[in-house]
């Protein structure tokens, strides 16, 4: 996998990008065929052959002036992965609750969607000067802790944990570990605090712990 000069991702299979393009176009706005083949630079024949054949499966609609809509199986779609995420928050809860009674800083668990990550549980400190991650918050892969250890390489995993100082936010440092499920990481647990309390070595203070509340998360995952 990999991206595109405009920061597109690319799967290497065309036909699958180019679907995958004319959802994102979608997602902004309706688009009438022209609209639709100009900005996903297609030719006018291929926008058009895709858009119908994603209709047929319920991923585009169109409106009342014929132009081009996301469809209602993305929305039932969509509910389904609410419901993944949902039971993985709901499994994490009580392990990320004790990692922040432990450490005493605001912890957090990420999940990737694409090339960014997203906050599904957040539980802050109970310090006035404390990180706050609101749920839902989409965040960048390439910055934090909890990007690198969702993001494809072996090194987080040969400790266990990696650390973080102000990669994403100036005066915060965090600590994560990743959640393996069927040998894959399906999501990330994150310690994270000033810089103040956690120090420049946040791993030394926050490893232990992390891999601790991760390896919780999978037993409840696993059913265990």
């Amino acid at each position: 996998m990999g991206a595109s000069l405009d920061g597109t991702i690319r799967s290497g299979v065309g036909v699958v990008d180019k679907a995958v393009a004319i959802l994102d176009t979608l997602e902004r706005a309706p688009c009438s065929l022209s609209e639709l083949a100009s900005s996903t630079a297609m030719p006018r024949a291929t926008a058009h052959r895709l858009a119908l054949a994603l209709e047929r499966h319920g991923l585009v609609d169109r409106d009342a002036a014929g132009r081009f809509l996301l469809g209602p199986r993305l929305a039932a779609l969509g509910r389904e992965a609410g419901r993944g995420a949902r039971s993985l928050a709901e499994a994490a809860g009580p392990a990320l609750a004790e990692l922040r009674d432990r450490t005493g800083e605001s912890t957090q668990l990420y999940v990737p969607a694409g090339d960014r990550r997203v906050c599904v549980v957040s539980l802050e400190s109970p310090h006035g000067l404390r990180t706050i991650v609101p749920v839902g918050a989409s965040l960048p892969m390439d910055r934090g802790s909890a990007g690198k250890v969702l993001a494809a390489g072996a090194s987080p995993q040969r400790r266990g944990w990696a650390e973080s100082v102000e990669e994403r936010e100036r005066g915060v440092a965090s600590v994560s570990a990743p959640v393996v499920l069927d040998g894959t990481v399906v999501a990330a647990v994150s310690v994270s605090g000033p810089i103040e309390r956690t120090s420049r070595q946040p791993g030394r203070r926050y490893g232990a712990a992390v891999v601790v509340a991760a390896r919780a998360v999978e037993r409840l995952l696993a059913g265990d």
